[in-house]
């Protein structure tokens, strides 16, 4: 155990409560967490009313998370340097240039970069956030508890925004998302200055010592896979010379940057965090599950959509299901996982339960009349699923030594809360042409001309009808072959006999990772001058 002192917020002023201050901070995150470059929930809108493509739009969405993954390796190092009032007037500025940047740019690299950049403020101002208030929501420091708070402010926020931009885009225009994201940072750019002043626990830290070129080569290797999932359908895979030139490019830049690794003083990413048991395992079973919760993201928009006849705003209205899907989840591990200290292989069973349930909901319904309300429950065992997996692979990695466990989340983020999603639509995609084709040759092989039961009616009306039931057809194909998957993940882990429970995740006291880091930079900077007179 660490020493521990008592929770306060000194970096805001004496005549704020007490009481309150924790609660403001919890505003000041939600509006980073809603705020963004490019908001996905619009994306349709966004490519009506800018003339880009979809893969366009969605690529952006991708860089906006890629920042955000880059930035885990060095927050602290942020946190030691800047204070609470500087942390928060350079992010609500920035995102504030970002939003403005993003609606009237059509240059589709400039609008990458500017997402790119936001998501990596949005991700600085979070941590500076909820690092603040972690004494106040876990007394002791237990990072089983802080992530189940974390995951219930990061998911549901994704769900709130979602709905917040759908309903906005439906009754105004998508660019009203924008002003008002623009809206509410200018109330905490206000309230910053009013609220907050500029103090210092401790001395700053210089940014000595980081490795800012590797961080950007990672991110380049992150921007080129978010590349080939999101173009791959649109440039026909590797029959395309781009599709080539974006791989070739990834992985030449990504051993490039481990091999620089080997040598260089402090690498953005050691080498030491890809062996460790915990993140490459977390990472595959990450890999897995965002293939087998990716009918959420293409699957039932298009069943809804193309088979149900719903309009974006009663689609989105599902997120209300997949809200009380995530807040259930974190308390539920809240419970079990954080309090009781479950073990990982109980509630992981338990999540891998919840998506096969939902896959099995939607293998048995899924029908052209089915009513909207047959879908609350798949949609909530998903996102009540997700979230319990999200918290225990999180949590797990407090099994690695903490001098790298941030660059180990930043390398396990790339999968989780960037590319799985590209990752897994862009194999469910290319699942979904290639047996949509099959079935439609399959049920479209006996309709001719010399048919007595087809040859009366219109081409295109036969034509609109075998799709149709091919896409059914293939869905259901999809789902039932992505439950099989699950089902056998699930007697794997119950094969398993691992007993590891979460009772070892107490980071060290803040005080302790500074002079971790100053002893660090002494020997630097000792070394450096060795050197100069050598």
């Amino acid at each position: 155990m660490h020493e521990i002192g008592p929770f306060s917020i000194p970096a805001m002023r004496n005549f704020v409560p007490a009481p309150l201050r924790p609660w403001i901070y919890i505003a000041i995150v939600i509006v980073f967490q809603f705020s963004g470059g490019v908001y996905l929930a619009a994306v349709n809108e966004m490519v009506g009313g800018t003339a880009l493509l979809q893969e366009d739009i969605m690529m952006a969405g991708y860089a906006s998370l890629i920042g955000l993954a880059l930035t885990f390796a060095i927050v602290f190092r942020l946190k030691f340097r800047f204070c609470t009032k500087t942390v928060f007037t350079v992010c609500a500025l920035g995102i504030i240039a970002g939003n403005l940047i993003c609606m009237y740019t059509r240059n589709v690299p400039v609008l990458v970069g500017v997402c790119f950049i936001t998501g990596f403020l949005r991700m600085w101002a979070t941590f500076e956030c909820n690092s603040t208030i972690q004494l106040w929501i876990t007394p002791k420091r237990d990072l089983s508890v802080f992530f189940c708070y974390i995951y219930l402010l990061v998911q549901g926020s994704i769900q709130l925004s979602g709905m917040t931009t759908v309903y906005t885009a439906v009754f105004a225009q998508w660019e009203y998302m924008h002003w008002l994201i623009i809206a509410a940072l200018v109330v905490v750019l206000i309230a910053t200055q009013v609220l907050f002043r500029t103090y210092r626990s401790m001395r700053k830290l210089p940014l000595y010592g980081i490795d800012w070129l590797g961080g950007v080569m990672w991110g380049v290797v992150a921007l080129c896979v978010a590349f080939v999932c999101t173009y791959g359908e649109h440039y026909d895979w590797w029959d395309s010379d781009e599709i080539w030139f974006a791989t070739l490019c990834g992985i030449g830049v990504g051993v490039l940057n481990y091999w620089r690794s080997t040598f260089i003083r402090h690498p953005y990413i050691t080498p030491e965090v890809w062996r460790q048991k915990p993140l490459y395992t977390t990472i595959g079973m990450f890999l897995i599950v965002d293939i087998l919760i990716a009918p959420g993201h293409l699957l039932d928009h298009i069943y809804t959509e193309s088979i149900l006849g719903y309009d974006a705003e009663h689609f989105i209205s599902l997120n209300w299901a997949g809200f009380a899907g995530i807040v259930c989840g974190s308390i539920f591990m809240w419970l079990t996982f954080a309090r009781r200290k479950w073990p990982y292989r109980r509630v992981t069973v338990i999540a891998f339960g919840c998506i096969a349930a939902y896959l099995a909901l939607s293998y048995f319904t899924i029908d052209y009349d089915q009513s909207k309300s047959s879908l609350i429950l798949p949609v909530f065992l998903r996102n009540f699923g997700y979230v319990m997996i999200a918290i225990a692979f999180l949590t797990a990695l407090t099994r690695i030594p903490f001098p790298i466990f941030f660059q180990s989340v930043t390398a396990q983020s790339f999968i989780s809360a960037s590319l799985g999603g590209a990752w897994g639509s862009a194999i469910l995609g290319r699942l979904l042409k290639v047996i949509m084709q099959k079935n439609a040759m399959l049920l479209g092989g006996n309709i001719d001309a010399v048919n007595t039961h087809s040859a009366h009616l219109p081409f295109a009306e036969i034509y609109g009808a075998v799709q149709q039931q091919a896409l059914m057809v293939s869905m259901k194909e999809i789902y039932g072959w992505l439950l099989w998957i699950c089902l056998f993940c699930i007697g794997g882990f119950l094969l398993y006999t691992n007993s590891y429970k979460p009772i070892h995740a107490i980071p060290p006291t803040f005080r302790s990772i500074r002079r971790a880091i100053k002893h660090t930079l002494r020997m630097d900077k000792k070394r450096d001058m060795q050197e100069e007179y050598s």
